[in-house]
């Protein structure tokens, strides 16, 4: 049987909403309101010093069904670079590391291999740089790190790719057999006008739908509006 699977990305920018207060707990309402399977997140920790986690690990799990893929990376961040994958509990990581990729930023990319009602599904959560011949670069690490896994499985990756065109950097998508979920402009919140937030699938995945989530909260509670798609596995 095929698996369906609803999946989100969602830059937050370290919970800080439009009204510039840290809100944590707006954040986790806004994911409640999508009730994704599996979630990547950009800018979810602090970017200096401990790198501390803009959503407390208690406030997580206490008011949310999800749990952060462990990436060991700082003892109270939940990502690394700030990019994180939660994932709905019961569904079991099999293998996880950050990827590692050439930066002009403190930018990353983090890769987790889940098993899913017994399906197997890699998910790559990203936050690529500002300039497009390093975006390029950062996406062929990209597909560089799928070919080194010895295990072929269906792929989702999805983040803010900073790239504003579905050419230039993201054209390398088409040599990998990848292609881009078409999806709505989701940045800036107040007046979407950048395709900045993508998500990316490999040709086993059938994608159903897949739209930005607006509400009253999304609509304050990150500079980026949060993408969905529902997905179909074989």
């Amino acid at each position: 049987m095929s698996l369906a699977i609803k999946v989100a990305t969602y830059n937050i920018r370290k919970a800080v909403g439009l009204d510039q207060r840290r809100d944590p707990a707006r954040i986790l309402s806004v994911l409640n309101e999508i009730g994704a399977d599996i979630v990547t997140l950009q800018e979810v920790d602090r970017r200096f010093g401990a790198r501390v986690s803009a959503i407390p690990l208690a406030m997580l799990a206490a008011e949310t069904p999800y749990v952060p893929v462990p990436l060991n990376a700082h003892p109270a961040a939940i990502g690394w670079h700030g990019n994180a994958i939660l994932v709905r509990k019961g569904i079991e990581v099999r293998h996880a590391q950050p990827i590692d990729m050439p930066t002009l930023e403190p930018r990353g990319a983090v890769m987790a291999e889940l098993s899913v009602n017994g399906h197997s599904l890699r998910v790559i959560g990203v936050h690529l740089d500002l300039s497009g011949l390093w975006r390029r670069k950062q996406i062929r690490a990209l597909l560089a790190a799928i070919d080194a896994s010895p295990l072929h499985m269906p792929t989702v990756m999805m983040g803010d790719f900073n790239q504003w065109s579905d050419k230039g950097a993201l054209s390398e998508l088409a040599f990998h057999h990848h292609r881009l979920v078409q999806t709505p402009k989701s940045f800036h919140t107040s007046r979407p006008v950048a395709r900045l937030d993508r998500i990316i699938v490999s040709h086993e995945v059938k994608v159903r739908a897949a739209d930005c989530h607006i509400s009253p909260l999304s609509k304050q509670a990150s500079d980026h509006l949060p993408l969905w798609a529902n997905m179909q596995i074989s």
